[in-house]
């Protein structure tokens, strides 16, 4: 293996359960020969866009992330597994505007946006920021599929789910599950909406998101 490409055991367990909700939801949106336009945002270390990208090969996906170390590993899973459809990591701070991006992306750039748990561990200005840029960036009828636990209705369940957020807090009081309900507003803000829920191992759920036409 080489030194910069980091395995984490949490995308190693999740991967695979997260890929076969993309596999029901991208045919049902887009069909199922249709070639897209796909962003990551707040990669990681590049295990799950790799993964994807092997099930997708008529998906072109753009990875992104905001640490250096994740950027490296990432580069290191295209160059390693020979991933055409993967493009290089870009550095994208997602509380900053899209046009302040390092990438100049136009409107309506993406069919796809993937998010994979980012919510619970980043300030509620990271939420606002990634449905601002969705809905700049994802054409009409796209989607965002973000994934993790959530609150449902005020309401965190199981007990492991209650004990994880208090856990977060008292790392830093601005992290925390986000309800699905604030979320909703959020999309509605942006011109999105609600589209999709699916419960996943571990008591985290799937969330799909469609902008609206």
């Amino acid at each position: 293996m080489s030194g910069d490409k980091l395995v984490l055991e949490a995308p190693e367990l999740n991967k695979d359960p997260i890929l076969k909700i993309l596999q029901d939801v991208i045919p049902e949106k887009f069909g199922a020969d249709a070639t897209l336009q796909a962003l990551e945002i707040s990669s990681g270390t590049g295990q799950h866009v790799a993964y994807f990208a092997k099930a997708f090969p008529k998906i072109s996906w753009q990875p992104s992330d905001i640490d250096e170390k994740y950027i490296e590993s990432i580069k290191t899973y295209i160059a390693d597994e020979k991933l055409a459809s993967v493009k290089p990591p870009v550095r994208i701070d997602i509380t900053k505007p899209v046009n302040e991006w390092p990438e100049m992306y136009p409107d309506g750039s993406f069919d796809l946006i993937v998010n994979i748990n980012l919510l619970h561990i980043s300030p509620w200005v990271c939420t606002e920021g990634l449905f601002s840029s969705a809905s700049k960036l994802l054409k009409p009828g796209g989607i965002m599929v973000t994934y993790g636990p959530y609150a449902i209705h005020g309401e965190i369940m199981p007990e492991s789910n209650v004990a994880f957020n208090a856990s977060l807090k008292s790392q830093n009081e601005e992290w925390g599950l986000r309800d699905i309900d604030d979320l909703e507003k959020e999309a509605k803000k942006n011109g999105m909406t609600f589209d999709a829920m699916f419960h996943m191992p571990a008591n985290n759920k799937t969330l799909v998101w469609l902008r609206n036409e």
